[in-house]
């Protein structure tokens, strides 16, 4: 079992479709994770079923029992996340604004407050398209710990490849450098970086390769939108020449890619025959190539 992972440094890179595709291209030789837990919508691209459902916990919120309440107000003193409000005969916690710091609970003369396990997302297991099984997530509304729910993702992905001898894992990761990115990245075989052809492209692959070669990850690279400023264009490929890095595929601007996301299909089952369906199923053979030989 290898793990390809498909991360960006920003969003709008076109990420997801291009992962898509390679779930859509390695049907039921693959175990399919969703690891952009922030922003989960890969399963609306291969019809997830949503089939089996677990709940999330992680991280403590504080819960105050009005009952032992007697409105000393100490609690609204010390927290400094202002997520204590006053109320007429005992004080409330704002749940999105409670940052589980324990301090108000020590305060509490009354012993009124208790710090409680927190629901923050769901796992789904899902029937995809393809015949082949998804593991996605949906981090709860002003919820934490998204690197906690993704690698959680990853680890119940690879359990199931293993169990049912997949050759691969497909993972989306999340866009940007942050914890969800790290844990997207833990493990893989392969990195595939995917870059468009603008300002805010180049600056954020820069920033996302470095976070790479910091685990020694081996990554090659996928422009899309190449047509859309040859400068930069040409920037990104000096850029990716001078680290080492090989570009897989150069993807121009084609309103079809916009169509199969209007129909939510990948663009290699909208349309198998146009040049960047070509173009994604040569770098699909490029990345197997890849993980045969490594």
């Amino acid at each position: 079992m290898r793990e390809v992972v498909v991360i960006s440094g920003k969003g709008g890179t076109g990420k997801t479709s291009i992962s898509s595709s390679y779930a859509y291209l390695a049907s039921k030789d693959a175990v399919v994770c969703d690891c952009d837990v922030d922003a989960a919508n890969m399963h609306l691209l291969l019809d997830a079923d949503f089939k089996e459902q677990e709940d999330f916990y992680s991280g403590e919120l504080a819960v105050i029992d009005p009952n032992l309440c007697n409105n000393c107000g100490k609690c609204f003193d010390v927290c400094r996340f202002d997520a204590i409000s006053k109320e007429p005969e005992y004080h409330a916690v704002d749940p999105i604004s409670c940052e589980g710091c324990h301090y108000c609970s020590r305060v509490c003369p009354n012993g009124a407050i208790e710090m409680v396990t927190q629901k923050a997302g769901d796992l789904f297991v899902s029937e995809i398209k393809t015949g082949a099984k998804m593991v996605h997530a949906k981090l709860g509304f002003g919820a934490e710990n998204s690197g906690k729910l993704v690698s959680k993702v990853k680890r119940v992905g690879k359990e199931m490849a293993l169990k049912e001898d997949k050759e691969y894992v497909i993972t989306d990761g999340s866009p940007g450098i942050g914890c969800p990115v790290i844990s997207s990245l833990s493990g893989a075989n392969l990195v595939v970086l995917v870059t468009e052809a603008t300002v805010s492209g180049l600056h954020d692959l820069k920033r996302v390769h470095q976070l790479t070669k910091t685990f020694n990850l081996k990554v090659v690279a996928i422009i899309n939108k190449c047509d859309l400023n040859g400068e930069i264009t040409k920037k990104i490929h000096d850029y990716l020449s001078k680290e080492g890095v090989q570009v897989i595929a150069s993807l121009a601007y084609d309103e079809n890619f916009t169509k199969a996301m209007s129909v939510a299909k990948p663009i290699v089952e909208f349309d198998r025959n146009c040049e960047i369906s070509q173009q994604l199923e040569m770098s699909w053979k490029t990345i197997t190539n890849f993980l045969k030989e490594n």
